[in-house]
C-alpha cells in the first residue's frame, strides 16, 4: 500500500496533481484508514501512469476516463481523432508564429511586396523612420479602401523618386517636420511644393486616405500644417481664378 507522496512519486507526478486528479474523477479517492492516512493500491499506480501518459500526450483531462475504459476499436478511434484535433492546433499555432513574424516590422503583414519596396527606398534615400511611417500608414489606407489605386500609387511613387526634383522636395518635406512655422524657409518650401503641383496638374483634391494621413502629420509638425494650409489656400485661389475667367468670344 502507498501514500499519495509514494503514489506520486511512483508515476512520476506532484502530490497536487494526484489531488487535481481526484478532484475532476479521473482518480478514485481512497478511505482514509484507522490512523488517519489514504493508502493506494498497485492498481492506482497503474491507473495514475496511465492518467499521466494520456495527458503528457495532449489528450484533453476530460477524455482521459472514456479513453482508460475504452474498448481496443474504440480507444484507436478516439486517439485518431484527438490526434486530428491536435494536428488541427498545430496549424493554427504554425499560423499565429507566421504572423507573429510578420510583426517584426509591422509592414509586410497588410502589405504586398511593391509597396514595401517602395518604403525600402524611401529609407535608402535618407528619408526619416517616422515619415516612413506615415506614408506605411497611407499606403495601408489605401489598401483598405482603394485597392484598385494601389498599382498606379506604386509606379508614380518610383517615378517620382526616379526624378532628382522630386526627391529633393521630399526629403526638405520630410526635414520640414521639425521646422519652426515661423522659419524662412518655409516660404520657398511652399512656393517649390506649389510650382510642383501645378506641374503635376494637381487641384488640390486627395483622397480621403491622403487627408487623414496629413492631419497626422498636422498634429505632429506646426510647420506642416503651415504648408499645407498655404497650398490648399492657394489651389482654392487657382480654381476661383479658373471659374471666374469669362468664355471666350466666338468670332462670327
Amino acid at each position: 500500500m502507498l501514500t499519495i507522496g509514494r503514489l506520486a512519486a511512483t508515476a512520476g507526478v506532484t502530490v497536487r496533481t494526484v489531488r487535481h486528479y481526484h478532484h475532476v474523477g479521473l482518480l478514485p479517492e481512497p478511505e482514509r484508514d484507522a490512523s488517519g492516512y489514504r493508502r493506494y493500491n498497485a492498481q492506482a499506480a497503474v491507473d495514475l501512469i496511465r492518467i499521466r501518459t494520456l495527458a503528457d500526450a495532449g489528450v484533453p483531462l476530460a477524455r482521459i476516463d472514456a479513453l482508460l475504459h475504452a474498448r481496443p476499436a474504440e480507444f484507436a478511434a478516439a486517439i485518431t481523432d484527438i490526434d486530428a484535433a491536435l494536428q488541427r492546433k498545430i496549424d493554427q499555432l504554425t499560423e499565429y508564429r507566421r504572423r507573429v513574424a510578420g510583426l517584426a516590422d509591422g509592414e509586410g503583414l497588410v502589405l504586398p511586396p511593391e509597396v514595401i519596396a517602395v518604403l525600402n527606398r524611401m529609407r535608402d534615400l535618407g528619408v526619416s523612420e517616422r515619415r516612413v511611417r506615415l506614408e506605411r500608414d497611407a499606403w495601408i489606407l489605401m489598401q483598405a479602401l482603394d485597392p484598385q489605386a494601389v498599382p498606379q500609387r506604386i509606379r508614380e511613387k518610383n517615378a517620382g523618386f526616379d526624378d532628382p526634383g522630386t526627391t529633393r522636395l521630399y526629403l526638405a518635406c520630410d526635414q520640414a517636420v521639425d521646422w519652426d512655422p515661423d522659419d524662412p524657409r518655409l516660404a520657398r518650401l511652399i512656393d517649390d511644393l506649389d510650382a510642383w503641383e501645378i506641374k503635376q496638374e494637381r487641384d488640390g483634391s486627395r483622397p480621403g486616405y491622403v487627408k487623414l494621413v496629413s492631419s497626422q502629420i498636422s498634429d505632429a509638425s506646426p510647420a506642416w500644417q503651415r504648408i499645407m494650409e498655404a497650398l490648399a489656400h492657394r489651389a482654392k485661389q487657382r480654381r476661383t481664378a479658373g471659374h471666374a475667367c469669362p468664355p471666350p468670344r466666338v468670332r462670327e
